[in-house]
């Protein structure tokens, strides 16, 4: 997987925290979805899903192709009440991006996850 540097700017910049109790990225959709443009993913498709009680948007889903790798990018969102941000799960060629998985053009993956250098 080439490095993302999108993803990193949000997460250096402290607008896409880890969250390990839900699995997922606080984050505001729109940004990540902005992220995967920059890393060459071309939208494809964004939906939105509304509760039935009030029509607002209760999460969503974005997807983008990178014509350039054939790689699939994915984002789904569930919007949270207490909060503007959301909850984002990433997935990239249908592998999750967790607190480790956001790959960065410097980093080395054996030593981030204890292995051997």
């Amino acid at each position: 997987m080439h490095a993302m540097t999108g993803l990193n700017e949000l997460r250096e910049q402290g607008r896409m925290t880890w969250t390990e109790e839900e699995h997922g990225w606080v984050a505001a959709p729109e940004e990540i979805a902005n992220a995967l443009a920059i890393d060459g993913f071309a939208e494809c498709k964004r939906e939105l899903t509304t509760s039935r009680r009030d029509s607002r948007p209760a999460g969503g889903v974005w997807q983008g192709l990178n014509t350039r790798t054939g790689s699939v990018a994915s984002a789904i969102w569930v919007n949270r009440l207490t909060s503007p941000d959301a909850i984002v799960f990433i997935a990239i060629d249908g592998e999750s991006l967790t607190g480790f998985g956001v790959p960065s053009a410097d980093s080395d993956p054996d030593r981030e996850h204890g292995g051997e250098a």
